[in-house]
């Protein structure tokens, strides 16, 4: 026996009605969401890219750096230009050989950090140089540093000093041209 629509018990065409609404909503969310897509796309570099294993050289002097990996999660390269903390002055540096000797010098032109990939900052490569400090790192000391990238976007980085005997890398202020 066929029964016309409106002849069906209200429970029945509740349901009915609740099962034509979730296909219809499913129907829509069968296509690609391109606002997220958008947001993925426009992450800043200070968005994609994360420091793993982030250190300082505790010191009594008034150099240190900051070492670690960086990580970029993105699809497109991070270019980190600059840095600052409240400790004293931030440079980038490489270390360099020149005339059998490995001397650190500013980087003109800051790291890149490839699309999903990683750059090192390690003792005798490149690094994060802290100058000029106002007291003193301890062990266990908290620092924080904020990296500047060139989309004008910022990353504070917070790294825990630890005592470090690096190498015999000697600082050139204004790089090799300077010797």
């Amino acid at each position: 026996m066929h029964q016309s629509p409106r002849t069906l018990p209200v429970a029945t065409r509740t349901a009915v009605a609740a099962l034509l609404s979730a296909a219809a909503l499913a129907a829509c969310g069968s296509e690609p969401d391109t606002d997220a897509a958008a947001e993925t796309a426009e992450a800043t570099a200070a968005e994609s890219v994360t420091i793993t294993d982030a250190w300082v050289l505790s010191t009594e002097e008034d150099m240190s750096a900051l070492f670690g990996v960086m990580e970029n999660a993105s699809g497109t390269d991070a270019h980190l230009v600059s840095a600052e903390t409240e400790l004293g002055t931030v440079e980038l540096h490489e270390t360099v050989e020149s005339g059998g000797e490995m001397i650190m010098q500013p980087v003109a032109d800051g790291f890149s950090v490839p699309a999903g990939g990683d750059h090192e900052l390690a003792p005798g490569g490149d690094h994060i140089m802290l100058m000029g400090l106002t007291a003193p790192i301890v062990a266990g000391d908290e620092v924080t540093v904020t990296l500047h990238f060139e989309d004008g976007s910022d990353l504070d980085v917070t790294a825990v000093a630890k005592d470090f005997e690096g190498g015999d890398e000697e600082y050139v202020p204004g790089g090799m041209e300077d010797m």
